[in-house]
């Protein structure tokens, strides 16, 4: 049976796309157009078909993740948001929890809301947490809000009643009055897009979803039309931040399940990876063109959270940005891209990133305008990369640009020559990788000694090695065609979807009736935003997850429940679970202290068994003869050029070991293989850079 389909990541520099035609995947890269994204997505859609010698026609389905939610709230470009909520409670989203994620910072700058003060509204209402009415929706108070809504042309409306998780009958009612009024104005209402406890992380995230769905939704629009036109009438699926793809209605209407897209489709190829090379523990490292990402996986799973910030306006800092309550794959994202762009500090000191040169005009060596020396530059000048057929053959780099632009920028105010320059920038985004990641897994407890690295994106296996010598870590796999990772991942993604609901239960008063009504509830809810059962063999999995704590405690921990109706024997069974993660996280229990679950989480899941490894990775040459050229490369064992080995990729023989140093070329990408590693090619084709005796 003919079997065709297209992934698409659209990221800050490149947008990545990957057709697997009957087991064969093609691949390529095409810089972002980030004034039309639809317009790179096409581009790199039709060089595909063609290679294929397929036609749109011919494709089964459409996967894609796009960072456009997540770009539209950092360079706040959304739309025009207005908030409509409950009486007294206005000012939520700038209160916020009354933390301050720097102490002592007399200068703390925290994150403007997304919706200005005059545009947030109250009306007349109340619901108790039980959910029972205390004050009756005054409807006539909602009239005016939209009136004066209207008046300030507002494009997108955000309804956020105080306990509306509890019973939304207000909030459906205020929408419905609100679109009478306004009826080419979307709405997003907290008790559909975030049914949770915890008013400013529900005001929050819902008025994230209202200020990024006007432009979700048209761009969204306007892609399925093209699509229409060249005929591709098969099922687009947008990848979700929580790892699963889920369909377009959904994504327009939740457009903030969808701000870790493409992250989440690498950490789902590497979850494939550490699955396939039975690595128990993992780190993933995802970077590309604009920012770095690294995620932990353990068991052939990523981390995963309920919550995520965006727009920090603190690197690194928790509490600096917007908090998001969505369900999301657990990383740490940092702008350090192969367009990070370098400078010199007051200080004197290197910095690199978090602001990129991005598609346009992109790295000085790109010859589109850049002036800016970026992590991309310091590796042409280095020797790693060769600046011919650069990006899949797309375009050709210019060393004589990017060693203008270091002496410019960095080596003249450091007195520096244009090679340490370039060396210094290549050290010093290595360094802030590192950091992260040990920042990162120390939080977790977790020893990256211990790991695995899978390294994947446009960049990564270009500094692979350098930070896995820092963070002592013995083994690097970079799957096969890793330049466009995060779209193989969306390929092999399950189809799938999570809600979440509310709901106070006290383990001393537990009612297995009431819990199962309540899981039965969120089943249907589920099961209605996933695609109907296709065939008898579809193999689709439930993950019920409750989030407890002890009576009295702020914060709750997730725990796994069974899947399948509760009887009252169950209290001590989940009680069980409580304490043993409880134990895991903390060394201790509280024997005398009662339990509470506060909310209950369910997933659907339509596995995906797709093989990536089936296409190329064949030898095509003999073992004693994969290298026809050397490279003159800086090295940084020796702080010298020397000439090194240059293999392509598809002539390494299986289970043949190959000294470093070395460059290992592919379609998409470079892997730099330092001293400290041998390389060889395992059965499922992936590279495998092993620590050696030396």
């Amino acid at each position: 049976m003919k079997s065709v389909r297209l992934a698409v990541d659209i990221g800050g520099t490149f947008t990545d796309v990957a057709l697997l035609n009957n087991g064969n995947i093609h691949i390529t890269k095409v810089l972002t157009t980030h004034d039309a994204p639809e317009r790179a997505f096409l581009e790199g859609m039709q060089t595909l078909l063609d290679e294929a010698g397929v036609k749109a026609t011919d494709l089964d389905l459409i996967l894609h993740g796009t960072t456009l939610a997540t770009n539209a709230i950092i360079e706040r470009r959304g739309a025009k948001t207005g908030l409509i909520t409950t009486e007294g409670y206005r000012d939520v989203l700038e209160i916020a929890d009354e933390g301050r994620f720097e102490q002592y910072d007399l200068m703390l700058k925290k994150p403007a809301p997304l919706v200005s003060r005059p545009l947030r509204l109250c009306v007349n209402e109340r619901i108790d947490s039980s959910g029972r009415e205390i004050t009756p929706l005054d409807e006539e108070s909602v009239v005016r809000a939209a009136e004066k809504l209207r008046d300030h042309n507002i494009e997108s409306v955000a309804i956020g009643f105080i306990h509306a998780y509890s019973n939304p009958a207000n909030e459906i009612r205020a929408r419905e009055i609100v679109q009478e009024i306004l009826p080419d104005v979307t709405i997003s209402i907290s008790s559909e897009v975030c049914p949770e406890i915890r008013e400013y992380e529900r005001f929050s995230t819902t008025c994230a979803n209202a200020y990024v769905r006007p432009i979700m939704d048209g761009y969204l629009s306007r892609l399925e039309d093209k699509l229409a036109t060249l005929g591709a009438d098969c099922p687009l699926l947008l990848m979700t931040s929580g790892g699963g793809l889920t369909s377009v209605s959904t994504a327009r209407a939740f457009p903030i399940r969808l701000v870790e897209s493409g992250p989440a489709g690498g950490a789902i190829l590497a979850s494939r990876i550490a699955e396939q090379v039975e690595a128990t523990s993992a780190v993933s490292f995802d970077m590309g063109g604009t920012t770095a990402k690294i995620c932990l996986i353990e068991d052939a799973k990523p981390e995963s959270s309920r919550t995520f910030e965006v727009a920090r306006t603190a690197r690194f800092k928790k509490g600096s940005g917007l908090p998001l309550r969505i369900p999301v794959i657990e990383m740490i994202e940092i702008g350090a891209g192969g367009g990070s762009i370098a400078a010199v500090n007051n200080l004197k000191q290197i910095t690199v990133g978090p602001e990129s040169a991005e598609s346009m005009p992109g790295p000085a060596c790109y010859d589109r305008g850049g002036d800016n020396p970026t992590v991309t530059d310091a590796d042409l000048v280095l020797g790693r990369i060769e600046g011919k057929g650069f990006a899949n053959g797309s375009m050709d780099l210019r060393d004589d640009l990017s060693k203008n632009a270091f002496d410019r920028n960095v080596g003249q105010p450091l007195d520096l020559s244009t090679i340490n320059a370039a060396f210094g920038v290549c050290e010093t985004i290595d360094e802030t990788m590192t950091n992260a990641a040990r920042v990162y897994s120390v939080e977790r407890g977790r020893d990256l000694a211990n790991h695995t690295m899978i390294a994947f994106g446009g960049a990564a296996p270009l500094h692979a090695a350098r930070m896995a010598e820092k963070l002592q870590i013995p083994r690097i796999i970079i799957p096969q065609n890793a330049g466009v990772g995060s779209a193989l991942g969306f390929l092999s993604a399950p189809i799938s979807y999570e809600t979440v609901r509310s709901h106070h239960v006290l383990l001393s008063k537990f009612n297995p009736a009431e819990l199962n009504s309540l899981m039965d509830d969120i089943y249907e809810e589920v099961s209605a935003v996933l695609p109907p059962k296709a065939n008898d063999n579809e193999v689709r999995s439930q993950e019920r997850l409750a989030y407890a704590r002890y009576v009295g405690q702020g914060h709750e921990v997730s725990i796994t429940l069974p899947n399948r109706p509760y009887e009252a024997s169950d209290a001590d069974t989940i009680k069980q679970t409580f304490e043993s993660k409880y134990e895991e996280l903390f060394n201790r229990t509280l024997p005398d202290a009662e339990i509470e679950i506060l909310t209950f989480s369910l997933k659907i899941s339509i596995e995906n068994n797709i093989n990536l490894s089936s296409s190329n990775g064949t030898a095509d040459e003999q073992a004693d003869n994969v290298s026809d050229k050397t490279m003159s490369v800086f090295l940084p064992s020796s702080r010298q050029f020397e000439d090194i080995p240059v293999y392509h990729r598809n002539a390494l023989q299986k289970e043949q070991s190959y000294a470093g140093p070395c460059l290992i070329q592919e379609q998409t990408t470079t892997t730099f293989v330092s001293a400290r590693f041998d390389v060889s090619i395992d059965p499922s084709n992936n590279i495998v850079l092993d620590v050696n005796n030396s």
